[in-house]
């Protein structure tokens, strides 16, 4: 097949034989039209950018005018609190118009602000003045210069109500059983700080508890179980201090709870009626206690408690409450028992209470206390009454 048959043949049908030099020159022409009307163009557009000012280039848009202003002067402080204004000048700074009989004005009486006082903080614990090391962990101990945990670790005492006056009586409240419900716990720790609140000697975070107790200005004790009269049939918990027990064993036990709660400043019985009438079992524990600068709380449970009775004898500081607040657990017999509380402390000068921290005890202790001071009375700290051995 010749060479001219095969172009016939891979052509495709409908073109015809055209000279390569007469193609050639009809694409240059076809290349040059369009780079002339791609320039014309951009030069139109530019122009047109150039004569009409628009950089858009005819896109919409809008203009916003940006004014810059002067700050304005910041308000006089309203009714600024000064010894050097009267309530009518406060009145007028303020703006808030007080409404009064026809004939009265504002009194001419200076407005004086009284500053909030600062919340009481308690001394670190363990303190190694007044800690060793023991078998159970931290234990207390009398430091070399004399110092005892029962002062180092005591919350201090307001000598007067708020405004300097001095109070018809003190109240010395310890509220029992922290430490094992979080409910309890918490609402306890929301009580005045001068509330002194003691830990049961068992469950996980007890010293955790207690130090959070601590940092709210709360004074901790530790709860130690005693043999009741009916035991074991109502069991105070594992390491009990039981009446028949030698006493070696029973100072052992001691060790266990004194361990639980570092900054503690007492022990207070939780049950403990038979043990606690028996001088016999009852002495070498309260000598344990006194020997390593702690005091020794009654918590009034037991007619026949010898603990006061023993402790003064051992030299133990000690004090035992008049009152348990919630033995009859009833808003209306706990209401009588926090009006008698208030009556024994006008009369006395200073009382202990305890309660337990159920739920209902602490909602009327709560609502109690919120007008204590107004009534003339003040709230202190157990360790107040342990030293004075109230």
């Amino acid at each position: 097949m010749s060479l001219a048959s095969h172009d016939v043949l891979s052509r495709p049908l409908g073109l015809r034989d055209e000279a390569p030099g007469r193609t050639a020159c009809w694409r240059t022409a076809l290349r040059r039209a369009t780079i002339l009307a791609a320039t014309t163009a951009v030069a139109g557009l530019a122009l047109f950018v150039a004569l009409t000012d628009d950089p858009l280039g005819g896109e919409p848009f809008a203009v916003a005018t940006i004014e810059r202003r002067a700050p304005e002067p910041a308000a006089p402080a309203a009714a600024a609190v000064s010894p050097d204004r009267s309530a009518g000048e406060v009145e007028q700074v303020s703006g808030v118009a007080v409404m009064r009989p026809d004939g009265t004005g504002a009194p001419d009486s200076r407005v004086i602000r009284v500053p909030d006082p600062e919340p009481v903080r308690l001394s670190p614990a363990p303190d190694p003045r007044v800690s060793e090391r023991g078998r159970y962990g931290t234990l207390p101990r009398i430091g070399p210069d004399g110092s005892r945990a029962l002062d180092v670790y005591a919350r201090p005492e307001a000598s007067s109500l708020p405004g300097g006056a001095a109070p018809a009586g003190r109240i010395a409240l310890l509220v029992t059983g922290l430490g094992i419900g979080q409910a309890a716990t918490r609402d306890a720790l929301a009580l005045p700080p001068a509330v002194t609140l003691a830990f049961a000697p068992y469950g996980t975070e007890i010293a955790r508890l207690a130090a959070r107790a601590r940092e709210a200005g709360h004074e901790v004790m530790v709860q130690a179980p005693m043999e009741p009269f009916d035991y074991p049939d109502n069991d105070p918990g594992p390491q009990t201090l039981l009446a028949g027990a030698k006493p070696a064993d029973n100072v052992d036990r001691l060790g266990f709870v004194l361990g639980r709660v570092p900054g503690a400043v007492g022990v207070v019985n939780f049950m403990g009626a038979r043990f606690t009438g028996e001088a016999a079992a009852l002495e070498p524990v309260l000598r344990e206690i006194g020997g390593r600068g702690l005091g020794f709380l009654d918590d009034g449970s037991s007619p026949r408690s010898l603990a006061l009775d023993v402790a003064r004898k051992a030299r133990v500081p000690a004090a035992a409450a008049e009152i348990v607040v919630d033995a009859v657990p009833r808003s209306d017999a706990i209401d009588r028992e926090l009006a008698r509380l208030e009556e024994a402390a006008r009369r006395k000068g200073v009382v202990v209470a305890t309660a337990t921290a159920l739920p209902l005890t602490l909602d009327r202790v709560a609502r109690w206390a919120r007008g204590l001071e107004s009534r003339g009375l003040l709230l202190v700290p157990v360790s107040r009454a342990l030293r004075n051995g109230r």
